[in-house]
């Protein structure tokens, strides 16, 4: 049989890459006549740049900029045929603050804005920044103060760093110039800026928002859609993919991006499509297949494509959390957990590749027969 291994990264224990080997490797133990093709993919977070560099090849440019707390992080943007590609991730993730240290009100994502400006000065015609796997939840404000427009208060002082403070923000001080660049904001999920699937109250808990400091980020990304609807002559807050990493998805729309599906994207530079006309059988996998999986996420991008071709698509997840009506929706046939394989969370945690590989040896002989 010819097996497509298409998985996202896992959720900070193993990259895309890994995933694919420790997948193919399980794979092999349990079916070693099956053909085999790796197509290891990203949907804007992290992975992003890693992934297209070694669909595309391109040069890799390094720079030090801000991280999500304002301490410098190293990160790495793709140039390739005039385009940039920025991994928001490398300048502003949740993965660059330990969990003890993650503050939601306080992360900013300037990292990302000094990524921008990078780009524009080596002349690239095209910027594409991946949205995904943040710390923050500033609507995109630092990215702004760092290309030259920063929030003030009523006194005309500039805000402190973070969402917490946009509650407060009654102007921008200062425009952002971007010249003739088209903007591309790559996004890993659909959802809009504010309400119930807004950033601050579906991704702010995991950044270390508890329930006061998700309302206050509330209202700041509500004061703050105001600011930015000045700046695109528009109101964006509803925008399908406004709310992506923590808002900053908003914050490039005011700046006139194009949204895009991050997955798309990867989809469409990677060559998959030509590796799923190939395929008898597809797996994809991520660290946790949940309801944020069905809004855009990477492999429900890959399940359907497996679908429009009639070819059949499982799911292996560290957990699963969707169930199988909903799964089969969206052109999943099963979905496998390697928590529920191993017997526990933490167990899989303790050697995720090889969990992971133990997981994809014991699905490998159910469809191969």
């Amino acid at each position: 049989m010819r097996v497509l291994i298409a998985p996202d990264c896992f959720g900070g224990t193993l990259t895309a890459p890994e995933a694919a080997e420790a997948i193919a490797a399980g794979w092999r133990g349990g079916a070693p006549d099956d053909e085999l093709a790796l197509c290891p993919l990203a949907d804007g977070g992290p992975g992003f740049v890693d992934v297209l560099h070694a669909a595309l090849g391109g040069d890799l440019r390094h720079r030090s900029v801000a991280g999500p707390l304002g301490a410098p992080v190293d990160a790495v943007w793709l140039e390739h045929d005039g385009t940039a590609y920025i991994e928001c991730a490398q300048a502003c993730g949740l993965t660059l603050v330990p969990n003890g240290e993650r503050d939601a009100l306080a992360a900013g994502t300037a990292g990302v804005g000094e990524l921008i400006a990078h780009a524009v000065e080596a002349k690239v015609h095209t910027i594409v920044v991946g949205l995904g796997g943040s710390a923050t939840t500033d609507g995109g404000a630092g990215m702004f103060r760092a290309l030259g427009a920063v929030p003030v208060g009523e006194d005309g002082e500039p805000l402190p760093v973070g969402g917490g403070s946009l509650v407060d923000a009654t102007r921008l001080v200062g425009g952002v110039d971007l010249g003739d660049v088209t903007l591309v904001a790559a996004s890993d999920v659909e959802n809009p800026l504010l309400g119930k699937l807004g950033a601050a109250r579906v991704f702010g808990p995991q950044k270390g928002a508890d329930d006061l400091a998700v309302r206050r980020l509330e209202r700041s990304l509500t004061r703050w859609a105001d600011l930015l609807a000045g700046v695109a002559g528009r109101d964006i807050r509803d925008v399908q993919g406004a709310g992506a990493a923590g808002g900053l998805g908003a914050a490039l729309i005011a700046l006139g991006a194009s949204v895009e599906s991050g997955a798309g994207v990867v989809r469409r530079l990677t060559g998959l499509d030509s590796a799923l006309a190939d395929a008898q059988l597809v797996i994809t996998g991520e660290g946790s297949f949940d309801f944020q999986s069905l809004r855009g996420k990477l492999v429900t991008r890959v399940a359907g494509a497996a679908a429009e071709r009639g070819t059949p698509c499982v799911v292996l997840a560290g957990q699963v959390s969707v169930g199988r009506r909903r799964a089969a929706a969206a052109g999943v046939d099963h979905a496998y957990s390697v928590a529920e394989h191993v017997g526990s969370a933490e167990a899989s945690l303790a050697d995720p590749g090889g969990t992971l590989s133990a997981l994809a040896k014991h699905v490998s002989s159910q469809w191969t027969r």
